[in-house]
């Protein structure tokens, strides 16, 4: 049973916690990372029905949609280093922070490469054709045409996925990383002060998706400023 409400203990857990939300940001900024870099792989493979792979990528795809972010974390956390030490590797000691990061990813990059699928394919392909018939290739002309105007219009979608896995990242404690969540958690058992440790987590979490959204549109203001606005005539 918890103890009774004392508003003043949610100022005091406000610093302590704020220590560890570097740890959170760090996971949040490499899981990002990699799942660009991963969501844009998968997304070329599907748009160039890559035999085989492209197969693959939509059973892993479908996986990720299918499955609670809770069991691809054990999952990742207890399969891949039983999976590794078949081939002699073992990396049961990691520390469990790498886990997270390779779990959020890989549902980081399954994510993405529909949110690329997308944009991409959103790109008028007059411009591909226009690119070819003066003597570009097609991956010249994905890459140096079509690849940057799907960014612009991906952008949104990714910001708000982002979002989205911070506040996801609150998972992590269950496979013992002590992040801002993990030293929460340490706090309620020992103050029992549950409810004033979940609200200074709330605030927490709170300003930093407001902090998250305001860059985000500041970058995507500043991204699409050379676009001329479109005028309407009566």
């Amino acid at each position: 049973m918890g103890k009774a409400f004392d508003w003043h203990l949610i100022f005091d857990f406000i610093p302590t916690l704020l220590e560890y939300l570097m740890i959170t940001l760090q996971v949040l900024f490499y899981a990002t990372v990699i799942g660009l870099v991963l969501g844009l792989i998968l997304a070329v493979i599907r748009l160039f029905r890559v035999p085989v792979l492209s197969q693959l990528v939509i059973v892993f795809l479908s996986f990720i949609r299918g499955t609670p972010m809770l069991i691809q974390l054990f999952l990742v956390f207890y399969g891949l280093p039983a999976l590794l030490l078949v081939i002699g590797v073992d990396i049961s000691r990691m520390a469990p922070a790498y886990f997270v990061i390779v779990t959020y990813a890989l549902r980081d990059g399954a994510i993405f490469s529909e949110i690329f699928r997308s944009a991409i394919k959103g790109v008028d392909y007059g411009q591909t054709e226009a690119a070819m018939s003066v003597g570009m290739s097609p991956m010249q002309s994905f890459f140096r045409i079509v690849l940057p105007q799907s960014a612009s219009i991906a952008f949104p979608n990714v910001a708000n996925s982002v979002i989205s896995s911070l506040k996801d990242t609150s998972l992590a404690f269950t496979i013992g990383l002590m992040d801002m969540m993990g030293r929460g958690e340490a706090l309620i058992a020992a103050t029992a002060h549950a409810l004033e440790v979940y609200i200074a987590m709330s605030i927490i979490y709170y300003a930093v998706v407001l902090i998250l959204e305001q860059a985000a549109k500041v970058f995507e203001k500043r991204a699409n400023r050379h676009k001329a606005p479109i005028m309407v005539l009566d």
